[in-house]
């Protein structure tokens, strides 16, 4: 069957169009949309007008369409088929994920217009991550708000099913995965089940990212609103104007920031601050497994730049995570040297792969 996998960013819309049988996905079209908000309006354009290239290119013809929703809540642990209750659902918890949220709804809205009658499936993020056991999950917050659904839910979740599925679990033993991108975050995985991960009730918390700021201290949240700050503010302090480019006072973009430390020190000192920050996650999530034995890079960053992957592992030997310098360098799939007895993989993620996977077995089995 052919499955169109949608893939939403707050400013962006990642498509694949896959033929999928036997368990498999091979991708027959591919590409993004970049600067939603200026060269589109929005998400609900952005959706039409891939839906107008895959006609102007002769693939117009589709049986599904997967979209990958961020956060699903406390109620949504697996793929689901779209329907009016769904969606309901979803608005209501619009305020779990304000950023993400409403551009992955309109994207839902406008594909069922366009394919009205062709089956719809939500595949979440944070899916991957219900196997989180209790003492995970929870904060150290009343009870009532954790049957509210404050706790932490973990995401990149198909980036990570991505992984698991293609390096193999009992390959992987106990390992911890990095996502590193404008977003990042790390996940502790044991036979290939989520047990630790650092972004916790919405995708703002975790290790430094590109424009937000991962872990702060709670008691910040009173002083700064103390001091002028009130939600909407504060919300755009956190997600738009804190992480690499609060550091720099430049860029959030790692490529530029690399190539900028040996001339501007607030350069070096952001990816200073961003490898430090992941190294302390590697190091604690090795302790939520009792140990390591593979340690995964993806992501823009972690696939594609060799400086911080480097700067991650330096402190890391105690572990046993040591790499070769010739293949980090040349960005190899495996990177270790023998020395220590964890395994370095580097690896593309692909996580319209697994929308359009899921979207197939959910559709099939209704």
């Amino acid at each position: 069957m052919r499955v169109l996998a949608l893939n939403c960013g707050s400013s962006s819309l990642k498509y694949a169009l896959f033929e999928v049988s036997g368990g498999a996905a091979r991708a027959v079209a591919r590409d993004q949309i970049e600067r939603i908000g200026e060269a589109v309006p929005d998400h609900a354009a952005a959706v039409h007008a891939v839906f107008d290239a895959l006609d102007r290119a002769g693939n117009a013809s589709l049986d599904a369409v997967g979209h990958r929703i961020v956060h699903g809540g406390p109620r949504h642990t697996r793929p689901e088929r779209i329907d009016d209750a769904l969606v309901a659902t979803l608005r209501e918890i619009v305020p779990f994920s304000p950023v993400h949220l409403p551009p992955e709804l309109d994207a839902i809205a406008a594909a069922r217009a366009r394919f009205a009658g062709r089956p719809q499936v939500a595949c979440f993020d944070t899916a991957f991550h219900a196997t989180l056991p209790e003492v995970a999950q929870r904060f150290a917050l009343p009870r009532r708000l954790f049957d509210a659904g404050v706790r932490r839910y973990g995401f990149h979740g198909l980036s990570y099913e991505y992984l698991v599925e293609t390096i193999g679990a009992k390959v992987l033993g106990r390992a911890v995965l990095a996502h590193l991108g404008s977003g990042s975050s790390l996940c502790a995985v044991r036979d290939g089940r989520s047990i630790d991960t650092t972004m916790a009730f919405t995708p703002t918390a975790g290790i430094v990212m590109g424009t937000r700021s991962g872990d702060i201290d709670p008691g910040l949240v009173s002083y700064l609103f103390k001091h002028g700050y009130d939600a909407e503010s504060f919300d755009r302090l956190v997600n738009r104007e804190a992480g690499l480019l609060a550091l720099s006072e430049t860029t959030s973009d790692m490529k530029r920031l690399v190539d900028a430390i040996a001339a501007d020190p607030r350069a070096k000192l952001a990816v200073d601050v961003y490898c430090w920050h992941a190294r302390k996650a590697v190091g604690a999530l090795a302790a939520s497994l009792g140990g390591i034995d593979s340690l995964v890079f993806t992501g823009g960053i972690g696939a594609h730049a060799p400086e911080v992957r480097r700067g991650i592992v330096s402190g890391l030997a105690h572990l046993g995570v040591t790499i070769d310098d010739a293949k980090n360098e040349a960005n190899a799939p495996t990177l270790h040297d023998g020395r220590g007895d964890v395994a370095v993989h580097v690896i593309t993620t692909d996580e319209e792969s697994r929308i359009a996977l899921q979207t197939a077995r959910v559709t099939l089995s209704a």
